[in-house]
């Protein structure tokens, strides 16, 4: 067995040995926060002589319980721990696995995963009559989850003895979704939470068996509890108070799923340790870190630090133009490799998934191996390849494969049957199936005369237009972007905003004779040809979110813009609260790094944010001698920051009259960017829905036409884009 105070600093040992009463860690990034949790395990079994089966170890992931339990098994005799060492569903399920007995159900009650839960959501759908897509059954699914939510369900639907009669099955999502369920004995995910705490509300004898044998809980990651999460704990730990938990709000990145740091802050502690220090980077990486997050308010303070040596100076680049940025890390790249670094041991990061096409661009160009972590590559997206199959059939249209991708995208009820009655046909004459098609008008059907119709009109313009200004013209008419606004999904919207703003690119640095359609396709098709080695050493990349948990000897953080990072659509929404999960995400990616920081930004206009590129306020935080910057940045890009901050954090308050006079518009249009256009619908929270039809000369104030006919001159502080992505 291992010592289990080896290795341990002295806030550790403190935490690992501080057995009795309500516990919080405050385990900064790198600060070994696991080990803390798994030796506090080995110390109770092992010193205190305390039972496993009195213990319960809870985190979020089953790979992180896997981790535990396997570091535990190092440090205790055989078989001195046990299966409460899971995710807080998996101890649901082995509390419901006893319990559920009390309600009725079979301890061999069933769990649905999500394939499951849509099979018996298209049943209870099919009884009510409502359509079914793959959007309207995901919308189904979660509207279905609000009702358990907001409802009594479990009395209502699921005792011994509760009456669901065919006409509430037509008339209630729930009560159609629930019976189904009840048929089988299963829970879904949402059950296994609602029904424990069901149980343990009802049943005194069951809670107070629970109480009383789980003497010793540990929460891991509690800033990433939900309410019902730290209900259940709560509970369970009401009558020994022995409750562990270890956390740090300053990585709380899940806010917009339901978690509630605050209640990490404000939890009432009989004692509070902070692990901070670091032992994953270097002094100037930490400095970043601390620099950024310090300008939070909903946080416990500490600052980290380490003992390891100084390292190299973390750097910023800035570029003139988004090619200028993406060429500079491709060198630092190429540097750091000649250097001896691994090309397996760089990371890059970005905010939002649409950026990663200008990079897979530029290493691709370099021919530098990567994948993308825990995503799809940016030209294997599937709108991606639904837009280019368009522009294929528009350019050829023998192009099958292009053909079947998207005669049915958006859908247009064109179904097996007919797709092989058009197979068999086209095979009898010998030609393609649009040719097949056109040569049968459709086979008298609207949807399918109207794609005809619609290629063969792209096919015309194409003639006279830019390759963008028909990608733009297709999106339109096909229906696809609006099915995917209709979908809500932002970052499949934001992904077709970049497609369009790379063929912009790719036309501004050609002649219009080297830009034509085919050609564009032909040069696209190197980078969505799928020929990249599984077997090498490759480059990470991925969003921040993704990285979370993760680290690298080396990590680029690119794409460092106001409106990028942090995410416009969230500070849009959420504000301060927005502003600061933002931050957060950005001291998850600083505290990455464990040997060497680059923060990269360019210049330019974002097609997603509909703005002028200026660096990030996060880079503003940071102190100047900080960092080594490479690139000139003009103070007039600081200023703009500065003054787009002001704009995009301004909240309306009818009570209380904003003073847009404090806000510097100094810099004329060239050098300050408005975030409005004229054209652009926006909203007021006074008089709704309008248009901007003119501007006074600074871009300060607007004369909008509202849904009444009128026109009025407001000032930017009181309208919003209509047309924002929603917050994640």
């Amino acid at each position: 067995m291992t010592d289990v105070f080896e290795g341990l600093n002295s806030r550790q040992r403190e935490a690992v040995t501080t057995t009795e009463g309500r516990i919080r860690v405050v385990a900064g990034a790198g600060t070994g926060k696991t080990k803390a949790l798994t030796h506090r395990y080995a110390y109770l079994v092992n010193v205190v002589g305390i039972d496993p089966a009195n213990i319960l170890c809870l985190t979020f992931t089953n790979k992180a319980a896997a981790e535990m339990r396997q570091r535990i098994a190092g440090m205790v005799h055989s078989g001195d721990y046990n299966d409460f060492v899971c995710t807080i569903h998996g101890f649901c399920v082995k509390f419901l696995r006893k319990e559920i007995y009390r309600i009725g159900f079979p301890k061999g009650f069933t769990v649905l995963d999500e394939e499951d839960s849509k099979a018996i959501a298209k049943q209870a759908m099919d009884e009510m009559g409502i359509k079914r897509t793959e959007k309207t059954v995901r919308q189904f699914l979660d509207a279905v989850s609000i009702d358990k939510a907001l409802n009594g369900y479990i009395p209502a639907y699921m005792l011994p003895g509760a009456k669901v009669t065919d006409e509430m099955r037509r008339s209630s999502r729930l009560a159609g979704y629930v019976s189904r369920q009840m048929k089988h004995y299963a829970l879904d995910f949402d059950d296994l939470m609602n029904v424990t705490k069901y149980i343990l509300d009802r049943f005194p004898e069951a809670c107070e068996w629970w109480q009383n044998n789980l003497n010793y809980i540990m929460v891991d990651e509690a800033q990433d509890c939900n309410l019902d999460d730290w209900d259940l704990v709560e509970r369970l730990a009401a009558k020994h108070r022995n409750l562990f938990i270890v956390g740090d709000p300053d990585q709380a990145i899940y806010e917009w799923r339901g978690a509630r740091p605050d209640l990490f802050v404000q939890f009432a502690a009989d004692k509070t340790v902070i692990l901070d220090e670091n032992y994953r980077s270097t002094p100037k990486i930490l400095d970043i870190a601390n620099s950024i997050i310090a300008n939070n308010r909903n946080r416990i303070p500490k600052d980290l630090f380490t003992r390891k040596a100084e390292g190299p100076a973390v750097i910023h680049f800035h570029g003139k133009s988004e090619k200028e940025e993406m060429d500079w890390i491709v060198a630092r790249i190429r540097q750091l490799v000649d250097g001896g670094a691994r090309v397996g041991d760089i990371a890059l990061l970005y905010r939002s998934t649409y950026q990663s096409r200008a990079l897979e661009q530029a290493l691709l160009n370099a021919r530098i191996e990567y994948t993308v972590w825990g995503g799809t590559r940016f030209f294997e997206r599937r709108e991606i390849k639904d837009a280019l199959s368009y522009l294929r059939l528009v350019n050829n249209q023998d192009d099958d494969l292009a053909f079947e991708r998207i005669v049915n995208v958006p859908s247009r009820k064109l179904g097996k049957k007919f797709l092989d009655t058009l197979r068999d046909d086209a095979a009898a004459d010998g030609v393609s199936l649009f040719s097949a098609l056109q040569i049968r008008d459709g086979y008298g059907k609207p949807a399918a005369r109207a794609f005809v119709d619609l290629i063969e009109d792209a096919k015309a313009y194409a003639l006279e237009n830019r390759v963008s200004d028909l990608l733009d013209r297709l999106l339109d008419r096909s229906g696809l972007k609006q099915a995917i606004r209709e979908d809500q999904d932002e970052d499949r919207l934001e992904n077709l905003d970049e497609l369009l703003s790379s063929i912009k690119f790719y036309e501004s640095v050609r002649t219009p004779e080297e830009s034509t359609l085919a050609d564009y396709l032909q040069d696209i098709a190197l980078y969505t040809n799928d020929d990249h080695r599984k077997d090498v050493p490759a480059l990470k990349m991925m969003t921040i979110h993704q990285a979370k948990g993760l680290e690298f000897p080396y990590v680029f953080i690119t794409g460092l813009s106001e409106g990028i990072f942090p995410n416009l659509r969230t500070i849009r929404e959420y504000k301060k609260n927005g502003e600061e999960e933002e931050r957060r995400l950005m001291y998850v990616a600083v505290t990455r790094a464990e040997k060497a920081l680059f923060l990269t930004e360019s210049e330019g206009f974002n097609i997603s944010t509909k703005m002028n590129k200026y660096p990030s306020r996060f880079l503003a935080e940071i102190k100047r001698e900080m960092v080594v910057v490479e690139g000139v940045i003009p103070e007039d890009l600081w200023r703009g920051t500065r003054n787009l901050i002001h704009v995009l954090d301004e909240e309306f308050d009818p009570h209380r009259p904003i003073d847009i006079d404090s806000i510097d518009f100094s810099a004329d249009r060239a050098e300050l960017q408005s975030p409005f256009h004229i054209g652009d619908a926006v909203t007021h929270p006074v008089f709704g829905e309008g248009v901007i039809r003119a501007a006074n000369k600074e871009w300060t104030t607007f004369e909008v036409e509202f849904a009444d006919g009128k026109v009025r001159s407001l000032r930017a502080a009181f309208i919003r884009l209509a047309d924002l992505p929603e917050s994640e």
